[in-house]
């Protein structure tokens, strides 16, 4: 249909300088959501995919059509190559599976997906109890400590948008909580962001969908999800999903289910 081939990525511009990318089903029934954020000095790769091939999912050819599209209409960013940074919500393979793709592209920085790494990068002073900015050119984006689903997680706040990218973490699917203290202290830290925040939250976006809109749970695997549930969310989310692991009792693979999301204790 419109001449898309079953494994070209699904590009949504949600504004003029920010592109949400879906790796498409036919590819990995993951297909999970990756965010590019441009800014005057440089752009923000966040997550690369479940796929290495680019034969399959083609990250790297997507990645430069869209640089170069955005530079065509931002003629006076100057520097050439434009600079790229990868980084991740967190370090499951279905996030990081692209990297060596765009590892030898000019002016790109890969980032590490080791807590040290993250720490180290981005300049956290007190992991994961504090927020960082990042400056892209004329476009801040806070970094904030996410652990509890994985020991790298962030979740990344663009203040122009008002978006909160929320990876794993929060989003329209199942919540896996590897480490419930940490968890819990990650909604927490992310409701004190939510309620004093630099710019206002719009939204929530996360990097996955496994809920229908009538809350039902698309089990691990499935490829065809013919009534998803919209992505974004809400930030009052935020306090639902703080209610539902106040409802765990700390048994591994106990689940709480709600419309927009399942909680699943995965320890």
């Amino acid at each position: 249909m419109n001449g898309q081939r079953v494994n070209d990525p699904v590009i949504e511009w949600l504004d003029a300088d920010t592109v949400q990318v879906r790796q498409p089903k036919a590819s990995h029934w993951e297909a999970p959501f990756l965010y590019l954020l441009f800014g005057r000095e440089r752009a923000l790769l966040i997550d690369t995919g479940a796929t290495a091939d680019e034969a399959v999912f083609p990250l790297r050819a997507t990645v430069e059509g869209l640089i170069a599209d955005w530079l065509r209409r931002n003629p006076v960013v100057f520097t050439r190559p434009y600079p790229l940074v990868v980084a991740h919500s967190h370090a499951h393979g279905d996030h990081i599976a692209g990297d060596p793709l765009l590892r030898d592209r000019p002016g790109t920085t890969v980032v590490g997906t080791s807590p040290a790494e993250v720490i180290g990068f981005f300049g956290f002073r007190a992991w994961p109890d504090e927020s960082v900015a990042f400056d892209l050119g004329r476009r801040v984006i806070d970094v904030i400590g996410g652990p509890g689903h994985e020991p790298s997680a962030v979740v990344f706040f663009d203040r122009r948008t008002g978006i909160l990218f929320t990876g794993d973490t929060v989003l329209p699917a199942r919540l896996y909580v590897r480490d419930l203290a940490q968890f819990r202290a990650t909604i927490d830290r992310l409701i004190r962001f939510r309620d004093d925040p630099p710019a206002p939250v719009r939204e929530l976006r996360g990097a996955h969908i496994e809920m229908s809109t009538t809350g039902f749970d698309y089990p691990a695997g499935t490829v065809d999800q013919p009534d998803e549930a919209p992505l974004p969310l809400r930030p009052g989310i935020l306090d639902r999903v703080r209610s539902a692991l106040d409802d765990l009792r700390g048994e591994p693979g106990e689940r709480v289910e709600r419309k927009r999301f399942v909680v699943v204790l995965d320890r």
